[in-house]
């Protein structure tokens, strides 16, 4: 499907829920460039700052683990959004995306550790100002409010599992999907995995944009974030060492409303 103003059904301006700065571009940069430029407004809210990511080593290695890093995320956000052409931001917990009377707050990220399996698992040391410790009403009216306020008609977030398993990926899919299914909205998945991607080939419920035309997009908005991860010919290189391929499609799938998931069969 080529035409970005009928990917997601045609939805006229979608929301975005991602829990760190760099998750947007690794993801769903080229599909965010696209529909700005077909003139569509897509929405990213941004759930954290990135306060506990690690750096990758050079010239930016002593932000690791200080005050200094969160602001310098916050930075490389606004660069990467300048690339992928996306004008509307927000950061959870701040004006537009803050419920109406509430002071402003900050969530900071949760952090995490990997585990045994190769997935990311929760950090036992999660701050009492985490996402995830965050009283769960008050993050949801905060995205119902970003959502409401910009006149969403879709939302877009990760699947059950957060993708590779970050606590802050698994609260923002809960967060967004809860959202949508509040007010009426379809809630679409990210397809990350390649394994999935390939599989998913075929499925109707499956969305796979061919981002090609703003792949040069995609890939400055990664070069964006130099604290997070280094851009090497056609792969990008995490802060761990992992390499991966920067794909030129983007898939995400059309989820099933919790309400007529339950419905009984007849």
């Amino acid at each position: 499907m080529q035409d970005p103003a009928q990917w997601f059904g045609g939805a006229p301006r979608v929301m975005f829920v991602h829990a760190h700065p760099d998750d947007e571009s690794i993801s769903t940069g080229g599909t965010l460039a696209a529909l700005a430029s077909a003139g569509r407004e897509p929405l990213l809210v941004t759930l954290t700052r990135g306060e506990r990511g690690e750096v990758v080593p050079g010239p930016f290695a002593h932000l690791a683990g200080t005050d200094a890093l969160a602001p310098h995320r916050q930075a490389e956000l606004a660069a990467a959004l300048f690339m992928l052409g996306v004008e509307r931001h927000a950061f959870l917990g701040v004006e537009p995306a803050r419920a109406e009377g509430l002071t402003p707050v900050i969530y900071e990220d949760s952090g995490m550790v990997w585990g045994a399996d190769g997935r990311a698992e929760a950090a036992a040391d999660a701050t009492a100002d985490a996402l995830t410790r965050a009283p769960a009403v008050e993050a949801l009216n905060d995205l119902l409010a970003a959502a409401h306020g910009a006149g969403a008609r879709a939302v877009v977030s990760y699947d059950t599992g957060g993708g590779y398993g970050h606590p802050d990926h698994v609260f923002a899919h809960r967060l967004a999907r809860a959202v949508a299914h509040a007010l009426g909205l379809p809630f679409w998945e990210i397809v990350s995995d390649p394994s999935a991607l390939n599989s998913a080939q075929g499925d109707p419920a499956v969305e796979t944009h061919d981002i090609s035309p703003w792949f040069d997009r995609k890939v400055a908005a990664l070069r964006s974030h130099v604290t997070q991860l280094t851009v090497e010919d056609d792969e990008m290189v995490h802060v761990g060492g992992q390499r991966e391929r920067i794909e030129r499609s983007e898939a995400f799938r059309l989820c099933p409303s919790p309400a007529a998931s339950s419905e009984p069969s007849e």
